[in-house]
């Protein structure tokens, strides 16, 4: 999720565990430093945009390293607020504030290796969109009720019922992506169309919305289904995958980063002489987040060259036109597909 949700998440932990033992403040001021410090890997640079999308998510997000991580940090701020007797109860707050940032993003698509160092391998459920208004608002409202409510009790409740709705929300989020599978899978069967290899993942900003992808050698198919669509059938567009020109160029290492990364949602085209690989699982077609230029096809004994990210971006104003469209079951076509709305870099 985004940085600005994972502080707030970590402010309102903080303030759940830590209760009437210590300011408020001072709860929601180390459970938000806490739900940010994960994402402090972005800093590191790799010397390549493939490495750093790779890493990310990593080491720092690595549920045996956070909770280790977490007795340090519960002594440093126990001392610091000369509150040595709490330090039990700053564990609990900093280790959950510290945990729950890497179990949130597992929510998203992108990939998150919570359990290095023992494994790279990067997971994700794909039911929660990076931003959603729904889930983090409550927690907003939770922390500034936390600071600005004079009555304790009374703060205390608005933060516990807030950390619910919002905990709550990220299950019925499964519960929707789940439901939309198995829909997927019958329009495309209905179609004639493979449903082994298939993606469902939520359209920006909420669940109201879904994008599905599915998988066919050269090609691959996407489609979206909105909750109002009333169980009418997806109608899926085919776009070529470039699955030829990967197979070329199986040994390329920058590929095979991508292709395990990604866990086979990518396509790649020829431009110009040279290989780009795109990350299927971010964005819609034609507009995506991770798209690289990885150079021209390596020779024997030649090294690869340092990518060259290449993101296409969607217009706003036509995206959020079409969104709001297709959260009341109007069945209009992406602006991708409408040849329009799509800016280059």
């Amino acid at each position: 999720m985004d940085s600005v949700t994972q502080v707030l998440l970590g402010a309102s932990i903080g303030v759940a565990v830590m209760g009437r033992r210590t300011a408020l403040w001072k709860s929601a001021l180390w459970g938000g430093v806490a739900g940010l410090l994960p994402d402090l890997d972005v800093l590191v640079d790799h010397g390549d945009p493939i490495l750093n999308m790779i890493r990310h998510r990593a080491e720092s997000h690595a549920l045996l390293l956070l909770t280790l991580f977490a007795f340090p940090l519960a002594w440093a701020v126990s001392r610091l607020h000369r509150q040595p007797q709490l330090y039990g109860c700053w564990w609990w707050a900093l280790m959950l504030a510290l945990v729950t940032h890497p179990l949130l993003d597992l929510m998203t698509v992108y990939g998150t290796q919570v359990f290095q160092p023992f494994t790279d391998e990067a997971y994700g459920l794909g039911s929660m969109f990076i931003v959603d208004p729904v889930y983090s608002l409550p927690l907003l409202a939770g922390v500034v009720a936390a600071l600005r409510v004079k009555t304790v009790g009374k703060a205390l409740r608005i933060n516990g019922w807030a950390l619910a709705f919002s905990t709550a929300y990220l299950a019925w989020s499964a519960l929707a992506q789940w439901g939309v599978t198995q829909h997927a899978r019958q329009s495309l069967q209905a179609q004639g169309l493979p449903s082994q290899h298939l993606l469902v993942t939520p359209a920006p900003l909420s669940t109201l919305v879904w994008r599905v992808v599915a998988i066919e050698g050269e090609r691959f198919h996407e489609g979206f289904y909105a909750l109002m669509d009333g169980g009418r059938a997806i109608r899926f567009e085919a776009h070529e995958r470039g699955g030829a020109l990967a197979t070329q160029n199986a040994d390329h290492p920058q590929l095979q980063r991508l292709a395990r990364f990604t866990d086979g949602f990518y396509k790649t085209a020829d431009s110009n002489g040279k290989l780009v690989v795109t990350d299927l699982r971010m964005g819609q077609e034609p507009a995506y987040v991770f798209s690289f230029d990885i150079g021209p096809p390596l020779q024997p004994g030649q090294s690869h060259p340092v990518a060259q990210q290449q993101s296409r971006r969607m217009e706003v104003g036509a995206g959020l036109t079409w969104l709001g469209q297709r959260m009341l079951g109007h069945d209009v076509p992406p602006p991708g597909n409408a040849k329009m709305g799509v800016k280059a870099p």
